[in-house]
């Protein structure tokens, strides 16, 4: 008879709001230097903190300080500590969970060769977390296991139960056969794993239930390229292989068919598991760690340049507990499926991240490493996403999905079981960098917090039942051995004196000889003591019936008031338990307030510090901004009293210039003044000439005398003459030896006068250009504009050329000629004086070109690159 026991899980436990939560123990493993002359970056504070300093070459600040930074974890376990005190705070309390039906993981985290699985595995003489682990569990219900076969794993990550009788028919189906998968205990422990934890260090937990039968399954793993493989499955011989070509006869050497990868699935309790995983049941340590080291030697492992043993895998070693309360009776499991419970503690040893660019990996090793460097930074990722959602309120879904890893262990981080980590570091200044990255994700997975697993409920037959069987069975084979003829003589049921004196009680048989059968006198006598005595034996028995029924009231009672007492106890067991939970749960909270205040102090410390250090940038930068503040006023003044200076001298500069306009004014006043008295004077002696001529008859004369003055200054044609005249050039005043550059804008008019301006060898532009004034020395430029009498006049504005002293060519104007054509016989052109020549014939249409001339100095500067007027 076959029943099935599946785990009983309460999920709605672990939704409600009151669940209990307890922070991921996180603790640090500091591995010793390979050398002493290694430069060490870490350094233990205290029993729980680190230091961490940046090595040389790595700088922290724009002051050149080197960084030190600090990181607690739960408790830190110097170079000093021994594999038995890294398991008594770790690994310890997770195996006593799991034999009171709570699931734990501990896994181990850290770079390339940083001893993660020498803290796991350990070596001959120092056992790791692995071996100890199994160690305590079979010290501890090692007189309580089931017999083999009792429990059987099915498909679906449960467990069935069958009877002594099936068991006992498989046990013996597999001895017979000598198929069994299960190894048996070797007499002579492997030298590869013996001597590995030592007899004084044998650890055992207390409060084990001993009413109950305990069976231990252990499967073995390992995450490959995110690939599950089973460390533990026999690879099968490829059957076409194997065989050779053209016949049946096997090869000597097997062909094994590659591992295939298993998949996971999720249970009926939405429990992951890896389905088709083999699990092997173990009955004592040895058994145990050598299928640990037959799938171990199976991992796969690979020579790096900073590990020569490099894990590049993850493994898995699983250890399944599964146990169920035994009957009233104490005898037998109790068959009832919904009393059956099954606990795992999951072992896991991590592969260590590394940079491709110190192991100098290639190909095969360079994917294994891009996978292992995934599968650590998707478990980095949903610790960040389960943090993000315990303190912010939020709903973010966590990828568990995208690595096996993380997939596997979701329901631990849901408030399946304890989570436990443990850091290991290598002091070295070579691996800083990574240290810090694995520092990181410590410091941040001790903030998540995993829901505390519940307590299965309490059986409830009768406590002691195993202990007061036995004890009966004791008594009974004491009982057995004591009574005369060894235990074998069941006629007698109790000792020499007591049988003595029944057998003195019963009536004396006569004394008599039967000779004949039918003797009357004889056997009527025998016949009435054989009746007395058998009377008296059923008076005895009577007795004996209604003594021991007595007895048996009598220790019934005594049962009942036991009951009551262990009732009792157990109610005040259960209260004192209330009180201890409440106790640890005040403990945990004066210790996460403890820790909260070191970590609030040390916040506060940093922060001192940060502002320290700003405060001294915002001295530095304030000293700074004073002195550019000064140097900035006293630019300011400078330019001020510059710009006084500069106006001073402008102001007497413009001063000089009116006094030396007004002097060159005066002065020219003067000699035009000069110049029209001696005009007068002229014209007056003319008069007085024409006058006294007019006197004389002689024509021919006077028209000889006539002025010639008007013909030459004339351009315009004669009205009386039918034939053009030549068109006359005068010469300009300032026209002399140099070279002048003569400029004439396109938009000027061509008048057609009879006089017009030329300047022989000048250079003719209708742009000023500094080629053209760099080759002359004189300039000179033609600007026509509009009278107040409608004409329009021409005036020729001169200047000297010179270098500047950036180069180029400077213009300073020195003269303005001006050119206008006038009718002699306009009202608007005669001269106010009356001795002027003005009073000719009004018939009379000749035009005279005046000029006035004018001293204003100017200058024109020309760059290099543009043109530039400037005027003074």
């Amino acid at each position: 008879q076959i029943r099935e026991g599946k785990t009983p899980r309460r999920p709605a436990l672990k939704k409600t709001s009151h669940t209990q939560k307890d922070p991921v123990g996180v603790y640090c493993r500091i591995r010793p230097l390979g050398a002493t002359d290694e430069e060490c970056c870490i350094e233990m504070i205290s029993s729980t903190t680190i230091q961490l300093h940046a090595p040389d070459g790595i700088k922290a600040n724009r002051n050149g300080e080197y960084k030190e930074t600090q990181y607690s974890f739960k408790k830190v376990f110097g170079i000093q500590t021994s594999q038995i005190e890294l398991f008594e705070d770790v690994a310890k309390p997770l195996v006593d969970d799991l034999i009171h039906c709570k699931n734990g993981l501990l896994f181990t985290y850290g770079v390339t060769g940083s001893g993660k699985t020498f803290t796991m595995t350990g070596s001959p003489g120092e056992g790791g977390l692995l071996p100890r682990s199994l160690d305590m569990l079979f010290n501890s219900i090692g007189p309580l296991q089931a017999k083999r076969f009792v429990f059987r794993t099915d498909d679906k990550n449960g467990m069935e139960i069958q009877g002594q009788v099936d068991a006992l028919l498989e046990r013996q189906k597999r001895e017979s056969n000598q198929q069994s998968t299960v190894p048996k205990t070797p007499q002579k422990p492997d030298p590869e794993f013996a001597d590995m934890i030592s007899p004084e260090e044998a650890c055992k937990c207390e409060g084990v239930d001993e009413d109950s039968c305990y069976s231990v399954f252990v499967s073995y793993i390992e995450i490959y390229n995110n690939y599950i493989y089973d460390l533990l499955e026999e690879a099968p011989i490829d059957p076409i292989r194997h065989k050779r070509p053209g016949g049946d006869t096997p090869l000597r050497i097997p062909e094994l068919i590659p591992p295939q990868s298993k998949i996971l699935r999720e249970d009926q309790n939405h429990n992951m598991y890896v389905s088709g995983c083999t699990e092997v049941e173990v009955k004592s340590t040895e058994e145990a760690f050598q299928v640990f080291w037959r799938g171990q030697k199976k991992r796969r492992i690979a020579d790096t340049q900073l590990n020569r043993e490099s894990s590049r895998s993850h493994s898995v070693f699983i250890v399944k507990l599964a146990q169920a309360p035994l009957d009233a009776d104490g005898d037998h499991i109790l068959q009832d499926k919904n009393q059956v419970t099954v606990s795992q503690l999951c072992l896991v040893d991590l592969a260590g991240s590394e940079r491709t660019s110190r192991t100098k990996a290639e190909g095969s090793r360079l994917r294994e490493a891009g996978n292992i460097n995934q599968s650590l930074m998707t478990l980095r990722t949903c610790i960040e996403v389960l943090r993000e959602n315990q303190m912010c309120g939020t709903n973010r879904m966590v990828p568990y999905r995208d690595s096996k890893v993380t997939h596997l262990f979701k329901n631990y981080f849901d408030g399946e079981g304890k989570v436990r980590m443990v850091v290991c570091v290598n002091p070295k200044a070579d691996d800083y960098e990574e240290t810090m990255l694995v520092m990181r994700f410590a410091e941040l997975t001790q903030e998540v917090e995993v829901a505390r697993p519940v307590d299965r409920p309490i059986c409830s037959l009768a406590a002691g039942r195993r202990h007061r069987n036995q004890a009966f069975r004791d008594e009974l084979s004491r009982r057995q051995e004591e009574r005369p003829g060894g235990p074998n003589n069941t006629d007698c049921p109790g000792d020499g004196s007591v049988l003595n004196q029944l057998l003195d009680s019963l009536p004396a048989l006569p004394a008599c000889e039967l000779v004949d059968p039918t003797d009357e006198q004889i056997l009527p006598r025998l016949i009435e003591v054989l009746e007395r005595r058998h009377r008296i034996r059923q008076m005895i028995t009577e007795q004996y019936t209604r003594t021991a029924n007595t007895l048996k009231s009598m220790l019934q009672e005594f049962d009942g008031h036991l009951m009551a007492k262990e009732n009792f106890i157990h109610e005040q067991w259960g209260k004192l338990g209330e009180k201890d939970k409440i106790m640890f749960n005040q403990k945990n909270e004066m210790d996460r307030l403890e820790k909260k205040s070191k970590m609030l102090e040390y916040k506060i410390d940093i922060l001192q510090k940060t502002t320290n250090i700003y405060e001294g940038d915002k001295r530095s930068l304030q000293q700074e901004l004073e002195s550019r503040e000064q140097r900035l006023q006293r630019e300011l003044s400078e330019r001020k009293r510059m710009e006084a200076r500069m106006q001073g001298m402008v102001s007497d500069t413009k001063h000089q210039w009116e006094k030396e306009c007004a002097r060159r004014v005066n002065a020219k006043q003067l000699e035009m003044q000069n110049k029209l008295w001696v005009k007068d004077e002229k014209l007056k002696q003319l008069k007085a000439i024409v006058s006294e001529s007019n006197n004389k008859p002689q024509r021919a004369s006077r028209e000889t005398d006539q002025p010639r003055a008007p013909e030459k200054r004339s351009r315009s044609p004669l009205p009386t003459t039918g034939t053009p005249i030549r068109l006359h050039h005068r010469r300009s005043h300032s026209a002399g030896g140099e070279r002048w550059v003569d400029h004439k804008p396109l938009s000027n008019l061509d008048l057609d006068t009879v006089m017009q301006p030329i300047i022989p060898n000048a250079i003719k532009v209708s742009a000023a250009s500094e080629k053209a004034l760099s080759k002359c020395h004189k300039y000179v430029l033609t600007h026509q504009e509009l009278a107040s009498d409608g004409e329009i006049q021409t005036k020729l504005i001169k200047g000297d050329v010179f270098r500047t002293r950036g180069g180029g060519q400077a213009v300073q104007f020195t003269d303005i000629e001006t050119l206008r054509q006038e009718c002699p016989t306009a009202s608007s052109r005669k001269r106010s004086s009356d001795d002027g020549p003005g009073q000719h014939d009004g018939n009379q249409m000749d035009w005279n070109d005046r000029e006035n001339r004018v001293s204003c100095p100017s200058l024109i500067h020309l760059g290099w690159s543009k043109t530039a007027i400037r005027v003074l």
